[in-house]
């Protein structure tokens, strides 16, 4: 299957608004970057105690055409589940395609 063929979602990206307040915290209202077509794969899911607490976290890779601008600071949202890209792959340097590396926001 090529890649546009799995590219059947719709995926919004979102930066911090570039207003701050006086400790640097963004104090605008989200910035939508781009509205791309992209596949959402959860790559792994583990359930785990940590003080006292029962955690869950979820990895997911976003694939999406490639494009400029993008970086960590930016987030992902696809029906409704906000996703942190922690990392940002593109696949041998081809200019093709990029690999968001995702944490389901909590």
């Amino acid at each position: 299957m090529s890649l546009v063929d799995r590219l059947s979602k719709r995926i919004k990206i979102f930066k911090a608004s570039d207003e701050v307040d006086d400790y640097n915290q963004s104090i605008g209202e989200p910035v939508l970057v781009a509205t791309v077509w992209g596949a959402v794969e959860p790559l792994q899911g583990k359930e785990y105690f940590a003080a006292g607490a029962e955690q869950s976290e979820v990895t997911t890779r976003i694939r999406i055409r490639y494009r400029e601008g993008l970086n960590r600071t930016m987030w992902a949202v696809y029906d409704g589940v906000e996703y942190e890209i922690k990392y940002i792959i593109h696949p041998k340097l081809a200019r093709k395609e990029l690999q968001l590396m995702c944490r389901e926001r909590q």
